[in-house]
């Protein structure tokens, strides 16, 4: 296959461009400045590009399978994840091109809640309420839209580096929680369950959600 990564040095990103070339893939890793170059494997075609900007999105998914977006605003631009889903969104209109985007666990329900979200939780932190919120949009930019092919993959509540196991389970509007009362998944698996989607599509304007 061949697929676009945007976000290709962030740390969701850098993890789906490993799992994507070991699987033998094609992969365009994009990333904003030449900069960062360095940081990318060498079996990667490095381009630069902006996931908020529909030419370069349109410019970079020509001839692709997939792309895959992966970026994450800096605290204060939070917005940018809505602007930057509608520029993304555009720039595969028209296209066959697949659209996997990386969100939040926000609007996932929690279990036992009577349907009471992530967010909505008396223990959310307030230091991610914005990014929280930012992603709650940016669901809702997705759904909104029924021409391209798109997917939005919530992780449960603790996303973070550690090991890859090939192993997760799936769900759809509701957080994950393993047998030790834990939501959580690493980065690697959480890389692992995106070139699954990838390479046999089970979610088509849908949002779904992995976890241990």
């Amino acid at each position: 296959m061949r697929i676009t990564v945007f976000g290709a040095a962030g740390g969701v990103g850098a993890r789906v461009v490993a799992e994507a070339l070991s699987r033998g893939h094609e992969v365009t890793a994009v990333v904003r400045s030449r900069a960062r170059f360095g940081e990318l494997p060498a079996a990667a075609y490095p381009r630069t590009g902006d996931a908020r900007n529909a030419d370069d999105v349109a410019a970079l998914a020509t001839g692709q399978d997939v792309v895959i977006s992966a970026t994450r605003p800096a605290p204060g631009q939070e917005h940018e994840l809505v602007t930057g889903t509608k520029a993304l969104l555009a720039g595969l209109a028209g296209t066959d091109v697949r659209l996997l985007v990386v969100g939040g666990a926000a609007t996932l329900t929690v279990p036992g809640t009577g349907g009471r979200t992530v967010v909505e939780d008396p223990d959310f932190p307030p230091a991610w309420r914005d990014i929280a919120l930012a992603c709650a949009g940016q669901l809702e930019v997705c759904r909104a839209e029924t021409d391209v092919d798109w997917a939005y993959v919530s992780p449960p509540a603790f996303l973070e580096p550690g090991e890859r196991t090939g192993a997760y389970r799936l769900g759809t509007d509701e957080l994950l929680v393993g047998a030790q009362g834990e939501s959580r998944i690493s980065v690697e698996d959480l890389a692992v369950a995106l070139v699954d989607e990838a390479e046999r599509p089970r979610h088509h304007r849908a949002r779904f959600t992995v976890g241990y």
